[in-house]
C-alpha cells in the first residue's frame, strides 16, 4: 500500500452533511480528503463549493485537499475523478456516497425525468462511484464504502415512491458489497439519521421545526466512528443508524447535537407519518415537496 495520510472521496461535499464529513475527517483523522462535487460556483440559497470546502479542509487540519468537479450521473466524470485520486495518493481508504436528488411525491405526480433523476444520482451514481474505487480498495485490502441511505422500510414507501426506491437502491448495494466483499479487508455499510438532520433542505423549505433536528456533526462523527472501528467488518453490509450504532460504540449523550439546546429531537426513521414543509411561499418548496395547505 501507498504510504502517506489516509484518504476520503466525499461526494456531494460542497455543503451540508458532505461538508461537515470532509471537515471533521480532516481535523479529527488529519485524512487528505477528496471534495467532489458539482458545485463551482457560489449561489445565494447554496453557498459553497469545491474550492471554498477543499480551503477549509486544509485549514482544520488535512494534510490535503483536492476539489473534484463530480458529476456522479457521468460515467467519464466519475473515472476522471478517481483517476486523478489515484495519481496524486496512490490510495483510496473511504468513499461517502453522499451525493443526492430530492423528490418527495405520489407515483401519480412524479414525471418520469424526475424518476430517472433521482435513480440516476441516487442508486445508479452510488452504484457507479462505489463500482469505480473498488480496484484500488481491493489491491489495498483495506477501505470502506458509506452510502447515505437508509434501512428498507416499506411503510417509508407511500407518497415518495420514486425517492425511496432510489434510496433502498443505494441501500441494497451496501447490502450486496457485503456479501461480494467478505473477507478482502473492504466493508461496505448503508448510514442513515435517526432524526431530521439540520441542512439547506431543512432550513430553507421549513421542513418540521429546528428543535426537530440534530446538526449535521452527528452523521460526521459516526462516520468517523465507523473509520476507526477495528471491528469493522461486523457490520459490513449493514445498514445502520446513527444513534444506534454510536450508542453501540459507547456514546450515550446526544445533547450536543442538539438544533435547540432544550429539547431532544424525535426520531425520524422509520417515519410514522408523511414530512411536509410548513413554507407559505410554493417558491421556497425544494423539487418534491408537499406544502401542507396543498394537501388540505
Amino acid at each position: 500500500m501507498e504510504s502517506g495520510p489516509k484518504v476520503a472521496v466525499i461526494t456531494g461535499a460542497s455543503r451540508g452533511i458532505g461538508r461537515e464529513i470532509a471537515l471533521t475527517l480532516a481535523r479529527e483523522e488529519r485524512m487528505a480528503i477528496v471534495v467532489a462535487a458539482k458545485s463551482v460556483t457560489e449561489r445565494a440559497n447554496l453557498p459553497g463549493t469545491i474550492y471554498s470546502v477543499a480551503e477549509e479542509c486544509r485549514a482544520a487540519g488535512a494534510p490535503d485537499a483536492l476539489p473534484v468537479p463530480l458529476d456522479v450521473r457521468d460515467d467519464a466524470s466519475i473515472e476522471r475523478m478517481v483517476e486523478a485520486v489515484r495519481q496524486r495518493y496512490g490510495r483510496i481508504d473511504l468513499l461517502v456516497c453522499n451525493a443526492g436528488a430530492l423528490w418527495w411525491k405520489r407515483v401519480v405526480d412524479t414525471p418520469m425525468s424526475r424518476f430517472d433523476l433521482v435513480h440516476e444520482v441516487n442508486a445508479r451514481g452510488s452504484f457507479a462511484c462505489a463500482r469505480a474505487v473498488l480496484p484500488t480498495m481491493l489491491r489495498q485490502r483495506s477501505g470502506m464504502i458509506i452510502t447515505m441511505s437508509p434501512p428498507i422500510e416499506l411503510g417509508a414507501l407511500a407518497g415518495k415512491t420514486g425517492y425511496m426506491m432510489s434510496k433502498f437502491g443505494m441501500t441494497m448495494l451496501a447490502h450486496g458489497l457485503g456479501g461480494e466483499l467478505r473477507g478482502t479487508g473492504v466493508v461496505a455499510v448503508a448510514l442513515w439519521p435517526a432524526t431530521l438532520i439540520e441542512s439547506f433542505a431543512t432550513i430553507n423549505f421549513q421542513l418540521g421545526e429546528r428543535s426537530q433536528w440534530r446538526k449535521a456533526t452527528i452523521l460526521a462523527d459516526c462516520v468517523r466512528l465507523l473509520m476507526t472501528d477495528a471491528q469493522a467488518e461486523q457490520v459490513n453490509g449493514a445498514a445502520l443508524i446513527d444513534e444506534d450504532y454510536m450508542r453501540r460504540r459507547g456514546v450515550h449523550d446526544f445533547r450536543a447535537y442538539r438544533c435547540v439546546e432544550s429539547v431532544e429531537p424525535p426520531r425520524a426513521w422509520p417515519p410514522t407519518h408523511e414530512w411536509v414543509s410548513t413554507a407559505r411561499d410554493p417558491q421556497k418548496l425544494p423539487p418534491g415537496v408537499y406544502n401542507e395547505r396543498a394537501r388540505l
